[in-house]
């Protein structure tokens, strides 16, 4: 279809992810994020080769990598330092066409922002409702503002209007654990600048992955009841005592942070949706399928909804509602499946039954490299790029 023009709510990483892609489709296209000035959730995203291949296409392939780590190995080890697992990421790289690129979320952001345009981004307008009739769908906002358009799409993240327009009430689900998340210099006591090294036991894990700038992007994860919150300067006490004892460049870690600087979250997740479309408006990204981020794939899926929802919108011509039943047709049950999957992994990781997560530490004693390149792979190739 030409000549279209969408409204997207959220100027996120899907939001923005999807205006790129449909401006570059020769679409009219305004974005409205209900901040002030954005602020991305959270330090730094774990960009797997899916991801990274929707940006490649974006044509903002050459500067991700400017600002990626170079990951090319991922060792697990005890909280004790005993290594678990050595695993190379080269021949990953190889299988699936593509390396992978740990970033910073704020030079990520600052990317996406400057390739749309920062002048095309209405903040600042809080989406409130949506509205649609046969010729065109319209977001409604909190000062009595519309914006309308041939289609809506929702990329208003966990807690998104546009969901409870298209799916009803959905609440979120707590996840049982808190996350602790930053960036910090890389030096000689951390671990080597190319490796993603991954503190597991006693139910918690301690991780570094490289980004570029010579940093890692950090962090940590602990059981603990929803409603708890801690002051930014009590932040290296409260980490402190949660992992005493564990390996020397966790020690180094907790004493080298900005506590200023560190996002303290409890996770949470979505639950699958029965619908990702109703008639012109659509979501993307968190809005869809909010998941926990231990398999690092929510930004890489945002990405894919993205390609998959401008493919459809310019290949097919039947309508604007036919286009979007496609897109959901498509990426309904492989979102789906990957928060499952998360949610799961999220459990073993930690002990929501301890007989399995010390199962887990087990297997991955024993668990050969292939065998977890292979898993991330087949994740990796079952998205839009083969």
């Amino acid at each position: 279809m030409y000549g279209l023009k969408a409204v997207v709510i959220g100027a996120g990483m899907a939001g923005l992810a999807t205006a790129i892609a449909l401006r570059q489709a020769g679409y009219e296209v305004d974005v409205y994020e209900k901040t002030s000035k954005i602020r991305p959730a959270g330090a730094g995203i774990s960009l797997w080769s899916n991801g990274i291949k929707v940006l490649n296409r974006l044509g903002l392939g050459e500067a991700v990598a400017a600002i990626g780590g170079q990951m090319n190995r991922m060792e697990y080890r005890t909280h004790k330092d005993d290594l678990l697992n050595d695993i190379d990421l080269i021949p990953l790289m190889e299988k699936v066409g593509q390396r992978p690129y740990p970033v910073s979320r704020t030079d990520l952001q600052d990317i996406m922002v400057n390739a749309f345009g920062e002048n095309n981004i209405h903040m600042g307008m809080r989406c409130v409702g949506v509205k649609q009739d046969e010729q065109s769908a319209t977001a409604i906002f909190e000062d009595g503002s519309t914006a309308t358009g041939d289609i809506v799409i929702g990329a208003d993240g966990i807690h998104s209007e546009v969901r409870s327009y298209i799916a009803g009430p959905t609440g979120t689900r707590y996840a049982d654990y808190v996350n602790w998340n930053g960036l910090v210099d890389i030096d000689e006591d951390l671990p080597a600048h190319d490796s993603w090294v991954i503190y597991v036991g006693e139910g918690k894990r301690a991780s570094m992955m490289p980004v570029g700038g010579d940093r890692f992007y950090f962090f940590f994860g602990c059981p603990k009841p929803q409603g708890t919150s801690t002051e930014p300067e009590e932040i290296p006490a409260e980490l402190a005592g949660i992992f005493a004892g564990w390996a020397k460049p966790v020690q180094h870690l907790i004493q080298k942070l900005d506590p200023q600087q560190v996002n303290r979250l409890e996770i949470s997740d979505l639950d699958p949706l029965p619908q990702l479309v109703k008639g012109r408006v659509a979501l993307v990204g968190d809005s869809a399928h909010a998941s926990t981020p231990t398999l690092g794939q929510g930004g890489c899926q945002a990405m894919e909804d993205a390609e998959v929802l401008c493919r459809y919108l310019v290949t097919t011509n039947i309508s604007v509602e036919d286009a979007l039943k496609r897109y959901e047709a498509e990426r309904k049950e492989r979102v789906a499946d990957l928060v499952l999957k998360a949610r799961k992994r999220t459990d073993k990781i930690y002990n929501k039954v301890p007989k399995e997560t010390q199962e887990w530490y087990e297997q991955l004693k024993y668990e050969s490299p292939q065998d977890v390149t292979d898993a991330i792979a087949k994740v990796i190739l079952g998205g839009p790029f083969r």
